[in-house]
């Protein structure tokens, strides 16, 4: 099929001559890091069939579907085998019952600390939804109105680790350390694998015995190895995001230390009970095949992420990360300077959506922020942050965040879509 063909095609979809040709030319210079991306993914799919088989995955695995206290749950306690042995875990709580990423880090945090305990972030405020979960702004439920302190340690000019400061901020009631692992709704790098695996030398050296959870979300099969292989004790995410594949229609997860999954599965459920109840309700093989998937559906959002970073680069808007800087998460920062910047871009991700893509995304009052956000999103699952999608709050320096792309091809259109949108508000020339 020739060239021309396939671009009628974007044309049909509203994306103009010129905009096709502007993203043509940054595809054909990626060429090497997408194949660079294909060899990650290539490594991680070998590492979850591994952890499929030697688990000994069955039909019978997939086709359970248990209700009420969901007792003996084949399915559901295989799949946490699977997990425990993919991210090199002791063990892990996979459960539809954990309702988002906020909700599984609150969890986490919840059920391995105790009144008079203190949490500590080492790399500057944690990401906006744990705000209210933490008590920094006031909440029913929060870790403060639990007695449970809360200090963090900011990064040097946004991009360098403090680890002085890590280390003189460490006291006796330090019980937990907290590491986001992406940005969040913030300008600073992403951490790889390696600085988490710093960070949590520092903290051990201080004190051996503190707990290291960090915050996996949008982080991965990005790279070939996880936290929990530099010393992390707990590693947390969402289902809806990376892990999930695009197919797991809700849950999150915890793997670590048997220790600390245990808390959490007491917390989950009930003192006594833990990773014993929690019925699988036919959500199961969603959990299986979005994991197998998994691999592959983050190349394709890493491609996007990339791509991205070059377009808006060459536009002269700031990125994060550059057009040429090392993947560490699947989310791309692009500081737009304005409101109507980032709704346009909001708007042309929307356009681009295979669900509700005739729907106009505008600012709105999101519970557990404290400005006005915008999200767009025409996703199979509601929420779903591997699928395509882009966010930001309307606040300065009125940066977007776009992730995900159940496809390269989707994650493609949804950038040049991004770019009509804003050639047309008359934002960009090209």
């Amino acid at each position: 099929m020739n060239e021309e063909i396939i671009q009628k095609q974007y044309e049909s979809l509203g994306i103009s001559p010129e905009v096709y040709a502007f993203g043509k030319e940054i595809e054909q210079s990626l060429k090497e890091r997408f194949e660079a991306i294909d060899t990650i993914a290539e490594f991680n799919q070998m590492k979850v069939i591994r952890a499929m088989q030697a688990n000994r995955v069955s039909a019978e695995c997939l086709n359970q579907q248990t209700s009420g206290y969901g007792y003996n749950d084949m399915g559901r306690d295989t799949l946490e085998d699977v997990y425990a042995a993919c991210f090199k875990g002791e063990a892990a709580l996979v459960r539809p019952q954990i309702t988002c990423g906020t909700h599984a880090l609150a969890l986490a945090l919840m059920s391995n600390l105790r009144p008079g305990d203190e949490l500590l972030s080492p790399v500057g405020k944690p990401y906006d939804t744990l705000e209210e979960v933490i008590g920094i702004r006031p909440s029913k439920g929060s870790l403060a109105e639990y007695g449970i302190t809360y200090k963090q340690v900011d990064m040097i000019d946004d991009k360098e680790i403090d680890f002085e400061g890590i280390k003189n901020a460490i006291n006796e009631r330090t019980k937990l350390v907290t590491i986001q692992r992406s940005k969040g709704y913030a300008t600073r790098p992403t951490l790889s694998v390696d600085q988490i695996g710093e960070i949590i030398a520092c903290v051990k050296a201080v004190k051996p015995d503190v707990i290291c959870m960090v915050d996996n979300c949008y982080g991965e099969f990005v790279e070939d190895k996880e936290p929990l292989e530099v010393g992390a004790d707990m590693i947390v995410g969402s289902l809806i995001k990376n892990l999930g594949g695009g197919l797991a229609p809700i849950g999150g997860y915890i793997v670590g230390t048997r220790d600390c999954v245990e808390n959490a599965a007491y917390r989950l459920t009930s003192p006594g009970l833990g990773k014993e109840v929690g019925a699988s309700l036919g959500v199961i093989q969603s959990f299986y095949q979005g994991l197998f998937q998994a691999p592959t559906v983050v190349a394709g959002a890493l491609k996007g992420a990339i791509f991205a970073a070059n377009i808006y680069e060459k536009l002269g808007f700031p990125v994060v990360p550059n057009s040429t800087e090392s993947r560490h998460d699947i989310i791309q920062a692009v500081t737009l300077g304005s409101p109507e910047g980032v709704i346009a871009f909001c708007q042309g991700i929307q356009a681009a959506a295979p669900v509700d893509s005739y729907v106009t995304p505008e600012p709105w009052d999101m519970p557990g922020y404290d400005a006005q956000v915008i999200m767009a999103a025409g996703a199979f699952v509601q929420g779903s942050s591997i699928e395509l999608s882009a966010d930001g709050p309307i606040k300065p320096p009125y940066a977007v965040y776009f992730q995900g792309g159940l496809t390269w091809y989707h994650a493609k259109l949804g950038i040049l879509m991004s770019m009509q949108k804003m050639l047309e508000a008359g934002l960009i020339k090209l």
